[in-house]
């Protein structure tokens, strides 16, 4: 019984080393993955803060103010000035959404029958303003 027991225990701590080696090198190939992905990550940053610094060289107040004085004739282009631009109060936003139960929503105190029967005789006319 010794003999069976050594060789499954043998078995096992081999079973357990093979599972050991092939977790250490998925961890490496994971691990190289990451590192390839952070070195990406790092070059593509690099270039969007070279491509931000380069839209704000080249949307200079001064330099579009010039282009705009010469393409004048073709693009019909004025130069830029202050009071083009508005202010924030002066943009109109949609009115909020009312529901049942807010303070703003109005009450309805006399409400009014409207599936009445259809009558004959003809409507009454306003006297004075009011209907009889």
């Amino acid at each position: 019984m010794r003999p069976v027991f050594f060789v499954l225990t043998f078995l096992g701590v081999m079973a357990l080393c093979f599972w050991a080696y092939r977790e250490n090198y998925a961890t490496q190939a994971a691990l190289r993955d990451m590192g390839r992905l952070q070195n990406e990550i790092a070059s593509l940053r690099e270039a969007l803060a070279l491509q931000r610094a380069e839209w704000a060289y080249l949307n200079r107040p001064e330099r579009l103010r010039e282009l705009a004085t010469l393409n004048f004739d073709r693009l019909g282009l004025l130069p830029l000035e202050p009071v083009q631009f508005g202010a924030a109060a002066q943009v109109s936003y949609p009115a909020p959404m009312l529901l049942p139960g807010d303070d703003l929503f109005p009450d309805i105190s006399n409400p009014v029958d409207v599936t009445g029967q259809f009558s004959t005789e003809p409507a009454p006319s306003p006297v004075d303003g009011q209907f009889p």
